[in-house]
């Protein structure tokens, strides 16, 4: 880009030179450029169709964007927790406030692929098998994280030690919720030793105890300000958790209407019955008890 006035990004006519364009620099022969930095020619490579549609261009790059972002979710997740966990209550808040951040864009990738119709979807969907979204490890680790647990869930990822190990070490370790309520046992709240000893690879029930615990917590939000911002903190996340979801099965009715997904599952049916799925509970109950 050049800093004469007949390109839109360059400075124009009038600009003192030091700040033109010609002082950017430009050999890159010993140095990272930005696409060697980005390995951009890797990530150009990895975006392959295997048809000639149109459209699967844009499936693509949907969901490459959206691995990208859930890595990210899953890396400040694991942060906040390790944090979480030796009692530090202030630092994760601001990666617990990425996470949410980072969801929102998720969120918005179902606006770009909601642009592809049925027709378009059907050029190419039978040649990708029996690949799903289901199956993104990923994804699978931030359930994990925020504590929605099924051992079955690993089974597409057997084949890959690489990627199975670390989900099982998550599906055997305290969730972001567990390691919550353990903050609330150390701060002399009344956690029952059954939920703080409980088996962590099976989903969390809801305990009338911790819901008396968060409730103290919010009626005296001065005394427990910490607390008190990591479970809104919580809400946030699973606020928008559910929003993914919710546009995900959206956008999956409006393109394939209520066919068997590409994985196995039931497609919409499937979807509709995750929505049922509450990570924190006592959060959500402790409004109504106020």
């Amino acid at each position: 880009m050049s800093g004469g006035s007949g390109c839109p990004f360059g400075p124009g006519e009038g600009v003192p030179a030091e700040h033109s364009a010609e002082q950017a620099h430009r050999d890159f022969s010993r140095s990272l450029s930005y696409g060697d930095y980005l390995h951009l020619d890797e990530l150009r490579s990895a975006h392959q169709p295997v048809t000639e549609a149109h459209d699967e261009h844009l499936f693509i790059a949907i969901h490459h964007v959206s691995e990208v972002w859930l890595s990210l979710i899953v890396r400040e997740l694991q942060a906040a927790m390790a944090l979480l966990e030796g009692g530090i209550t202030d630092a994760p808040l601001k990666m617990l406030t990425r996470v949410v951040r980072a969801q929102e864009q998720l969120t918005a990738a179902w606006d770009v692929l909601r642009t592809m119709t049925p027709a378009d979807y059907l050029q190419f969907r039978s040649a990708f098998g029996q690949a799903s979204g289901f199956q993104s490890q990923n994804y699978r680790m931030v359930e994990f994280l925020l504590g929605n647990r099924n051992p079955t869930l690993l089974g597409p990822h057997a084949h890959r030690p690489d990627l199975h190990g670390p989900l099982l070490a998550a599906l055997h370790a305290p969730s972001v919720y567990d390691l919550a309520l353990r903050l609330l046992a150390a701060r002399g709240l009344n956690v029952p030793a059954e939920v703080l000893g409980r088996d962590v690879s099976r989903p969390y029930v809801a305990d009338p105890a911790v819901l008396d615990a968060w409730l103290t917590v919010y009626r005296d939000t001065g005394r427990y300000w910490d607390l008190y911002e990591l479970a809104e903190k919580l809400v946030d996340v699973e606020d928008n958790f559910r929003r993914w979801r919710f546009n995900h099965l959206t956008t999956v009715e409006r393109t394939i209407g209520f066919r068997r997904g590409s994985g196995g599952t039931s497609g919409v049916g499937y979807l509709r019955g995750a929505l049922d799925t509450v990570l924190f509970p006592e959060l959500w109950d402790v409004r109504t008890h106020l």
